[in-house]
């Protein structure tokens, strides 16, 4: 009966060695599975930051250019205190702008007055001397709107950004999330191929009395 038993054990081996190839095999392909969907889940979270940078690069001019338009309304409304607006108001009364129309004014006032025979009368003194301080209001007024256009067009662009930072951050929660369902099913795989491993040695011994091992 030696050779039943030899037949027994070696049939056992081969099912051992069958359970553990298997397991090692089932392994191998849990792990490239975990890996591939890791990588495709890096993969996504890289190109939606390459995405929202170039939203953001496309943005950038308009919020810069919102930003500072903002901050030159505060200037001209004393917002940012006396010796900002002094400045902006200087420089707006300094803009060819502003001291072309105000030679054109005073000329037309001259040249009308002159047609008129006005020309030194007290008429002709006060209108020049209304002229220049309601041209200035006027030409703050103006600049103060355009500058609220780019101001608006800056705050759309910045909040444009914003919403594409959050979508970027809401498809980035979710690819992390898949790459550590990856990883956990690897580990998972991992413990499974360990159990088969533990298992061997049982397996073995009940083949080989399940085939008449032991009998003499």
């Amino acid at each position: 009966m030696a050779f039943a038993g030899s037949g027994a054990l070696i049939a056992g081996l081969a099912v051992a060695a069958a359970g553990a190839y298997s397991a090692n095999e089932q392994s191998k392909a849990a792990h490239n599975a975990s890996n591939a969907q890791q990588s495709a889940a890096q993969a996504g979270i890289d190109e939606q930051h390459n995405q929202f940078l170039a939203v953001q690069k496309l943005l950038e001019p308009y919020t810069t250019a919102g930003t500072s338009s903002l901050t030159a309304q505060q200037d001209l409304n004393g917002t940012n205190g006396p010796q900002a607006q002094a400045a902006a108001i200087a420089a707006l009364k300094a803009s060819p702008q502003y001291t072309s129309q105000l030679d054109a004014g005073n000329n037309n006032i001259l040249q009308n007055a002159s047609a008129t025979g006005g020309l030194r009368g007290g008429n002709v003194q006060g209108a020049l001397a209304q002229f220049a301080p309601s041209l200035l209001a006027k030409t703050i007024d103006d600049q103060y709107s355009r500058l609220g256009s780019m101001s608006s067009l800056g705050e759309n662009a910045a909040a444009m950004t914003g919403n594409a930072g959050i979508q970027t951050g809401q498809g980035v929660a979710g690819l992390l999330q898949q790459q550590g369902a990856a990883k956990a099913g690897g580990y998972l795989a991992d413990g499974k191929t360990q159990a088969g491993y533990a298992n061997i040695i049982p397996n073995l011994i009940g083949s080989y009395f399940g085939m008449g091992g032991g009998k003499f």
